[in-house]
């Protein structure tokens, strides 16, 4: 959970090495760097944004969180009154600051300055046997909520759980959260963090596809940027392409969590995974025309009348 202080750069350079694709982002130091604009977005962060994106669908939702109790955490509550998500589950912490990242905007890319406080939660027994819950990145201080978390899925095997995992779950390894895996419903991944989380250099979606599913997820997600996703249920794989941009992407903060939310919304609707295949990239395209993660959340009708006016060959296509 976290404000994000969209700040659009004005002055920078993208420095990019060839052999390993990763880039860095410069600007003048020890000096003045203007900017272009400022905006603050309250209430985002992974399980936010789609908590926040299934409550715009149609469906009933709660935030499982915490934050401070500082004036930001009173804006993060007002957030979710306005948008109908409950806040049963929102932990305040008591002389605690509300996290507060820096979203540095450049071209339609973004860098984010992030700092988790090392918050206390509720205890996941809480939520009882939920139909969905949706668990993604968390602060470097929550190992034994994970554990707590398992325990959970175990003691309500009808839970289905959609999973995002952060870079910190990434490092903890399937060592240490391997029965957070194994009792996954919908692991929603790229091509890249599968490898990380698998410690292999296979590349190619069918291979990693069946090494997933071999720790544990019944449904696979595999997205893989501009060039579209992929899912599997073990048996068949689907390979969808993105739904076409109105106009050039704005800023793509939030598009992971779009495709989650319009993803597991179908799923929570009584949808194949086909058709939720039809949904998600239309979520993430709307999202990243707007500044921050849930300005372009669409309601029910609108996904639908996306897909009326679909392209033809905006389908999915087993592989």
């Amino acid at each position: 959970m976290t404000i994000d202080a969209f700040i659009k750069l004005h002055d920078a350079t993208v420095n990019c090495a060839l052999d390993t694709h990763k880039c860095t982002l410069t600007m003048s130091f020890a000096d003045k760097v203007p900017y272009e604009e400022l905006e603050i977005v309250p209430a985002v962060g992974n399980a936010s944004n789609v908590a926040v994106g299934i409550a715009r669908l149609g469906l009933r939702s709660a935030s499982f969180c915490s934050i401070g109790d500082d004036q930001f955490g009173k804006d993060v509550l007002d957030v979710y009154d306005k948008e109908g998500v409950g806040t049963e589950f929102v932990k305040i912490n008591t002389g605690m600051q509300t996290n507060y990242h820096f979203v540095l905007g450049f071209q339609a890319e973004r860098t984010i300055l992030v700092k988790h406080h090392p918050y206390k939660y509720h205890s996941p027994e809480l939520v009882d046997d939920v139909n969905w819950l949706y668990f993604s990145s968390i602060g470097e201080n929550t190992e034994e909520l994970h554990q707590k978390i398992a325990d959970h899925l175990e003691a309500h095997p009808n839970v289905k759980m959609g999973f995002n995992p952060g870079t910190f779950q990434m490092k903890l390894g399937l060592e240490k959260i391997g029965r957070i895996y194994k009792n996954t419903h919908v692991l929603f991944i790229n091509r890249e963090e599968a490898q990380r989380i698998l410690k292999t250099d296979e590349r190619e979606i069918k291979p990693l596809m069946k090494m997933i599913h071999e720790i544990g997820p019944k449904i696979v997600v595999i997205t893989d940027g501009p060039d579209g996703a992929y899912a599997s249920d073990g048996k068949d794989v689907w390979f969808m392409p993105p739904y076409p941009d109105p106009k050039p992407p704005f800023e793509r903060t939030g598009a992971g969590d779009a495709f989650s939310t319009g993803f597991m919304a179908a799923l929570m609707y009584g949808k194949d995974i086909e058709e939720a295949l039809l949904w998600a990239p239309i979520s993430s395209m709307s999202v990243v025309q707007y500044t921050g993660a849930q300005k372009g959340l669409l309601t029910k009708s609108q996904l639908e009348q996306y897909i009326k006016t679909a392209p033809e060959d905006y389908l999915p296509k087993k592989i």
